[in-house]
């Protein structure tokens, strides 16, 4: 079950319906672009931070995901520390299929 949310993820990206990159997921969270924000367990503290505490601030729901590699290799690329989904039905099916 835990494998079907990051084929979502692949699906998403495939979908332009994601946003990768620090600046951009907080630029798209201020913009209430973001539904989803997906972060991975092994983040910098301080990246983490300031990612989670915009996802409050601007009340967008966030989930604390795997590791770097495996969120990296759903999306096919390298060294990705988060995801924003910025599509809600992507971002509901997500969230339903990590329970």
């Amino acid at each position: 079950m835990r494998n079907s949310y990051l084929n979502m993820i692949g699906l998403a990206y495939r979908a332009r319906k994601c946003s990768l990159g620090e600046e951009t997921i907080v630029k798209d969270i201020q913009q209430k672009k973001a539904k989803l924000v997906l972060v991975a367990s092994d983040i910098g503290p301080q990246t983490k931070k300031k990612i989670t505490d915009k996802c409050k601030t601007y009340k967008v729901p966030f989930e604390i995901v795997d590791d770097r590699e495996t969120l990296s290799h759903a999306i096919g690329k390298s060294q990705r520390v988060a995801v924003a989904i910025l599509d809600a039905g992507f971002a509901e099916k997500i969230k339903s299929l990590l329970g």
